[in-house]
């Protein structure tokens, strides 16, 4: 599985989501030690509604266009 954490990425959740570095930076360690996409984990910890992970897959999939 791919961990991969792009800087959009981390931009969105500061930016638009609200989350603060220190919370960002927990959720990236937990996410590379349960071997779990960072959107997900960040969904099951709460730190996501259902509602804000769907948006965050989409800005992430209009990215790669």
């Amino acid at each position: 599985m791919n961990n991969y954490v792009s800087r959009e990425m981390i931009v969105y959740l500061l930016n638009v989501v609200g989350l603060d570095e220190s919370s960002i930076e927990l959720a990236i360690k937990l996410s590379i030690k349960n071997n779990t996409p960072l959107p997900i984990l960040l969904w099951s910890y709460g730190m996501l509604t259902i509602e804000e992970l769907d948006k965050l897959y989409s800005f992430l999939f209009q990215k790669m266009d």
